[in-house]
């Protein structure tokens, strides 16, 4: 019994007892303008929303349905070239009918949603016009619109939906036009439909009865020569788990493209049209029910028809898996199989579905029905739901990704060096990112790189591939972007080609370059199951040539300051590669030395912690030494250096802890600040930059020059103030006595005094009640207006008036 069908709360409980899935990480990423990844733009100030794609047989030419545009652009050189724009925009008359009906002025423009080759000379363009859908003819050379015979605008409804926002798919078989949109203004009544036909192939679309379509989201379609057939790929609410309110699940469909309907029952109606559910999930799991893409891969040269893959990336609508995206493969094999079984019977009644367990008189879908009887067309009419699932490949989840939410993709074949198949998906996430990831055998996929196409995130609008130019077009309202699906000339050394694991490329042991696969004439290094150094590289393992030191280069010479903390920069050459640091002279006890998330090595500089760091780094069981040095204190340790305006000194994120074996310990967050750089032919001072890449290598041995990541800071910064406060309040009380002293010395040079009486007065102490002021001093009760001792009650000295001695009045 599928899972499906099972309760609300049993499924979400299956859900939580599921396998975890840890999450997939790109080897490499190229953030926007990496150098280390060209793209080719395509903007224009008045092009937007690229929602179409089409390709040209030789790959030269690449035509976009836009916003009120159609653009056939040059895409055969590294710049895409415009070689034509047509202007096919909304009237001002049609914008005011689309406003009056309540519709926003934005989404009355005229959105190209179909665009598809007819022949050899002409194509045919649908758009939403409006909300009034129209079609087109378009000549490829020159470039330009068509007008129809009667010279008037050609009727869209049912080829194009009315709402750009809605979803629709369209494939062009001989000639004819074959459609899954909606059919009305509302967006009530969804159809699939063939259009243009001739002579006996007339136009055919679904019967209007309930239950052949239910609220469709339409992805895709495909078509299968040898059968035939047309497919058709969407997500509808599934009826037949009736208990569960507005249950989603995902659908194939097909229809055969010689079925011309029925002579009187199904007039102009599809007598092969019948479904089955795409059951995208894992034992032991819920279902991921909700299809986002699906793309056909073809099969391998030489082998069946039935080995055709459909690759297609699901969601949920349950709560448990939120924010995960997974891909499964399904097998035209295994679909035909299920479209030969058996099939659900609808009860028009009660509108329930229940299985058929009597005889069938006819095979639904079965091509050549429309000669049939009446009675065998009555028949599949009412059953046309399969009643099993397709099931994916091994019955297994080809990839999860429980972090990235995957819109739109692209599938290929591609032979390695061993001439093994290896199956490339290339992903493009919803905040416009492209994840290049390789299927292995053992059932796991392997993330080459991601490369960030565009700027903002945004809805990716479509995606193509060219497999004879080996190149990924883009689209989104940003405009279009080239993407080459390979970059061997990135890797440096044979090291750094095998690991990358890329069935694209391999080291080419003649010519010591990382190359395309197919342009190695000799043996050529390359594992993309396990990425074995060791075996495929031997002697060849080169020097890194980027982005740090290889193993062997001389250590960079670090002179610091006593009571310091030292920064060690350690560069990031893989995401999946494991980093560590090693001493060769001293153990690297976790209560001295801390490695921080970005891997570098943070420690106090004190006799100790002298000698030689090296950063190691291990991928697949293979070791690199990434960056060494040689850390030594200054002969002067009390010298301080200058910090400067780039930088700026950093606050301590903790308190410094006890000494451990009387070495002393150090905070996390270390202070930037400049050091002195040392190397074998030159010393500078270098303050590095905020925002500038640190590789941990020296000017003179790097190709960029960049400066050696060591970052110093002030420590015991509370002793010091405390000390401090001691020294200025002792120097202060020093001052005072001194100043005291001169004072004293100086009226003893300038004011008239009895020396007996004023040493008796230093010799007995003033009580309180013997001062007239109430100060403490000693009156004399001889003295005049209440003075004592000469001295005034306000302080000022007698006969003085105020002014100093033997000063004139």
């Amino acid at each position: 019994m599928e899972h499906p069908g099972l309760p609300s709360v049993i499924v979400v409980v299956l859900g939580l007892l599921g396998n975890f899935v840890e999450g997939l990480t790109p080897r490499v990423s190229f953030p926007i303008g990496a150098p280390g990844r060209s793209l080719s733009h395509f903007n224009s100030s008045d092009v937007r929303n690229t929602t179409t794609l089409l390709l040209s047989d030789d790959g030269d030419t690449l035509y976009i349905g836009a916003r009120d545009f159609i653009l056939s652009l040059n895409v055969s050189q590294k710049d895409i070239t415009v070689i034509g724009k047509l202007d096919w925009s909304p009237s001002e008359k049609d914008m005011y009918d689309c406003s009056m009906k309540g519709k926003k002025k934005a989404d009355c423009h005229n959105f190209v949603r179909v665009l598809q080759f007819l022949n050899s000379t002409h194509m045919y363009a649908c758009g939403t016009f409006a909300f009034s859908p129209r079609c087109t003819y378009i000549k490829s050379e020159p470039f330009s619109l068509v007008t129809s015979p009667t010279g008037k605008p050609e009727e869209g409804r049912g080829r194009c939906p009315y709402d750009p926002y809605q979803r629709n798919s369209a494939i062009s078989v001989d000639g004819e036009l074959y459609t899954g949109t909606v059919a009305d203004y509302m967006g009530n009544r969804p159809v699939i439909s063939r259009h243009l036909g001739e002579g006996s192939h007339v136009d055919l679309k679904l019967d209007d009865t309930v239950g052949w379509l239910e609220d469709p989201t339409f992805i895709s379609s495909s078509f299968v020569p040898s059968e035939e057939k047309i497919y058709f790929f969407f997500s509808e609410v599934g009826r037949e788990y009736d208990f569960v309110e507005k249950f989603t699940v995902s659908r194939i469909a097909q229809v055969c493209t010689s079925d011309i309907g029925g002579q009187r029952t199904l007039q102009k109606r599809w007598t092969t049209f019948t479904k089955a559910q795409l059951l995208c999930k894992s034992d032991n799991e819920i279902p991921y029910n909700v299809l986002q893409d699906i793309v056909t891969l073809p099969p391998p040269d030489g082998t069946s028809v039935d080995d055709t893959l459909f690759f297609g990336i699901f969601g949920s609508q349950w709560s448990v898996n939120t924010g995960k995206s997974v891909v499964c493969a399904f097998r035209l094999g295994d679909i035909k199989d299920v479209f030969r079984g058996h099939y659900k019977v609808l009860n028009r009644d009660t509108g329930r579905w229940s299985p058929r367990p009597q005889e069938r008189p006819a095979n639904p879908g079965e091509c050549g029905l429309h000669n049939a009887s009446d009675n065998i067309l009555r028949f599949v009419k009412e059953n046309f739901l399969a009643e099993e699932s397709v099931r994916p490949v091994e019955r297994r989840l080809t990839l999860v990704s429980p972090d990235q939410r995957y819109a739109l993709m692209a599938a290929q074949r591609v032979t390695a060096s061993n001439h093994k198949l290896y199956t490339v998906l290339f992903l493009l996430t919803e905040t416009g990112y492209l994840h290049k990831a390789v299927l292995l055998d053992d059932g796991d996929a392997h993330i080459v790189e991601e490369i960030q196409v565009f700027e903002q995130p945004q809805p990716i609008k479509s995606v193509l591939l060219s497999v004879s130019k080996g190149e990924v077009f883009v689209g989104s309202s940003e405009g279009v972007v080239k993407v080459p699906v390979s970059n061997c000339s990135y890797y440096g050394s044979c090291s750094e080609c095998v690991l990358a694991r890329d069935p694209y490329c391999a080291w080419d042991h003649t010519h010591k370059v990382c190359a395309a696969i197919d342009g190695i004439q000799d043996v050529a290094g390359q594992d993309v199951e396990g990425g074995n150094v060791q075996r495929e590289c031997v002697s060849a393992i080169m020097p890194r040539s980027r982005p740090g030191p290889a193993k062997g280069n001389a250590a960079k010479l670090l002179l610091v300051s006593l009571g310091k903390v030292v920064r060690l920069q350690c560069p990031e050459v893989s995401r999946l590669a494991r980093s560590r640091w090693e001493g060769l002279d001293l153990y690297l006890d976790p209560n001295v030395y801390q490695t921080q998330d970005d891997n570098s090595l943070n420690f106090l500089s004190t006799a100790a912690t002298q000698g030689q760091y090296s950063c190691i780094s291990t991928e697949n069981n293979f070791q690199q030494t990434l960056a060494v040095y040689q850390v030594k204190l200054e002969s002067h340790p009390t010298q301080q250096t200058t910090p400067t305006s780039e930088a700026p000194t950093k606050a301590l994120a903790s308190t410094t802890r006890g000494n451990l074996r009387g070495r002393p310990t150090f905070p996390p967050a270390p202070t930037s600040a400049t050091v002195r750089q040392v190397s074998a032919n030159f010393t500078r001072r270098v303050a590095p930059s905020a925002g500038s890449e640190e590789t941990g290598v020296t000017e003179a041995d790097s190709p960029g020059g960049e400066a050696l990541p060591v970052e110093q800071g002030k420590t015991y910064l509370k002793e010091l103030v405390v000390v401090s406060m001691l020294l200025a309040a002792c120097v202060t009380f020093l001052i005072t006595i001194g100043l005291y002293n001169a004072r004293q010395r100086f009226r003893n040079k300038t004011v008239p005094q009895d020396v007996s009486q004023e040493r008796d007065a230093e010799q007995e102490p003033l009580r309180d009640d013997q001062s007239p002021c109430g100060n403490g001093k000693r009156s004399d009760p001889t003295a005049p207006n209440g003075q004592a001792n000469g001295v005034a009650c306000n302080g000022t000295p007698k006969a003085s008036n105020g002014h100093l001695p033997n000063t004139p009045t």
